[in-house]
């Protein structure tokens, strides 16, 4: 019997950069999140959604090879973890929702030379911890994707995913 697999070329650089910046201890000791699975997936999309609302605002289509890769991965990711064909189709069907969903109310739009501004009601909804007393310091998270925003938008898109990986050392939550 002749197996026949798919091979997909995904770029890591994406990915890679999404973790990275999903990892940053700035999120779990400044901000005071709860460092697990759902935290760290809704952190690589809310930067993915930003390079996306960048791509659009300067007038470019964003690859769908990288989303396609992206979600390849985390697919991968999901299966390594123990989860099964059924669960994974689930699971990837409701993380699909939550980046469209991110990617739709991210971005107020309320400044008059259409400066990014993050809704407060997205990021309240994805970094909630009901279940845990810590408080969460939800300025300093949405002044640190105010601020991601504007560090990548002076990148050139050839370099901005490759190069957003910088932010974390300027920004000095490292």
């Amino acid at each position: 019997m002749i197996f026949n697999f798919k091979k997909h070329n995904y770029k890591e650089d994406l990915y890679n950069t999404l973790l990275s910046l999903s990892r940053d201890i700035f999120f779990y000791k400044k901000v005071k999140l709860n460092d697990n699975f759902e935290t760290r997936i809704n952190l690589m999309f809310f930067h993915f959604a930003v390079f996306m609302i960048i791509y659009k605002k300067k007038g470019s289509k964003f690859n769908q090879n990288l989303y396609d890769d992206l979600f390849f991965k985390i697919e991968n990711n999901l299966r390594e973890l123990g989860f099964g064909d059924v669960s994974v189709n689930k699971k990837m069907k409701d993380l699909n929702k939550i980046l469209y969903d991110i990617l739709l109310k991210m971005d107020l739009k309320i400044d008059i030379d259409d400066q990014f501004k993050i809704n407060d009601k997205i990021v309240i909804k994805y970094f909630s911890q009901k279940d845990d007393k810590k408080e969460v310091n939800f300025e300093s998270l949405e002044a640190y994707f105010d601020d991601f925003f504007n560090f990548c938008f002076e990148l050139t898109l050839n370099n901005m995913i490759k190069k957003s990986i910088n932010y974390k050392f300027i920004y000095g939550s490292s």
